[in-house]
């Protein structure tokens, strides 16, 4: 993606626009996580229930611990794994909406292992990291079917990186003293529980 169109990203994201960018397992529906009417937005154009909480796509450790409470074994975890294919569930700081996190007092984060979307997330800050699709779909691997599934008023922009079928992330819940495995996807449970 060359800096034109990383240019028109960031502006739909300050505009309250969706945008569809790519992670390194699938493409995700991308908007400002401040933004409550955004948010909002992405809830009614995925048809997902708004007591199921988002996840949010951030560009490093320092981004991360803007939005939730960190420690030294998570720092840990965030230099061993990240980015890269793992999602942490933590205990979210208040200037995150609840209406992104159902009401919960967590958060679930990643940091995806993708040059054009760290670049994005760099430069604009944290966005919605949830799946491009219709809730209870099938997850498209390619733009063209992504937008058969949404209405052409629904997605600003498309950041199109070509066929992406990667193996979901891993996703560990550092709410609690004892660390829970909540998914075992790409990253095995075992390389996380021999890292703590």
């Amino acid at each position: 993606m060359d800096e034109y169109n990383l240019s028109e990203a960031i502006l739909a994201l300050k505009k309250g626009r969706i945008i569809v960018y790519p992670t390194d397992t699938l493409y995700g529906l991308g908007a400002d996580i401040y933004n409550k009417d955004a948010v909002k937005k992405i809830f009614d154009i995925k048809k997902r229930p708004i007591d199921m909480p988002l996840s949010v796509a951030v560009s490093d450790f320092s981004e991360l611990d803007k939005i939730a409470y960190t420690n030294d074994k998570i720092r840990k975890i965030v230099n061993s794994f990240l980015p890269g294919k793992l999602t942490l569930i933590l205990k979210k700081k208040n200037c995150v909406p609840n209406i992104l996190t159902g009401g919960i007092e967590n958060v679930a984060i990643r940091i995806p292992d993708c040059d054009i979307t760290l670049k994005l997330l760099s430069e604009f800050g944290p966005i919605t990291a949830t799946s491009a699709n219709i809730h209870g779909l099938k997850t498209p691997g390619i733009i063209s079917d992504i937008r058969m599934q949404f209405k052409e008023s629904d997605v600003d922009l498309y950041i199109d990186i070509g066929e992406l079928n990667g193996q979901p992330s891993t996703i560990i819940d550092m709410t609690r003293k004892q660390i829970k495995i909540v998914r075992e996807g790409a990253i095995p449970k075992k390389a996380i529980l021999d890292e703590i």
